[in-house]
């Protein structure tokens, strides 16, 4: 089953995050298919990059987002196009 859900990187006491399109049982920072957008929380304010576009085309496919993955598209809704 496909997840979306962050992966970590960045330094230490430095956290930043890509969200990611992963196999589930795979670690956090394995391989993933796809990178769907970025997520800094150290950032005033927290910086959020999703591509929508992206992300609702592997939901639509049987991806399940994470429930941090879920609280960041509930509160960055996509652009009215």
């Amino acid at each position: 089953m496909l997840m979306i859900r962050l992966a970590r990187f960045g330094g230490k006491k430095k956290p930043a995050y890509r969200v990611v399109v992963i196999e589930k049982e795979r670690a956090r920072d394995s391989r993933s298919v796809e990178v769907v957008g970025t997520y800094n929380p150290v950032a005033k304010p927290a910086a959020v990059n999703l591509n929508h576009e992206r992300i609702a085309h592997w939901i639509k496919n049987g991806a399940r987002p994470s429930d941090t993955v879920a609280r960041l598209l509930k509160s960055n809704p996509a652009p009215a196009a």
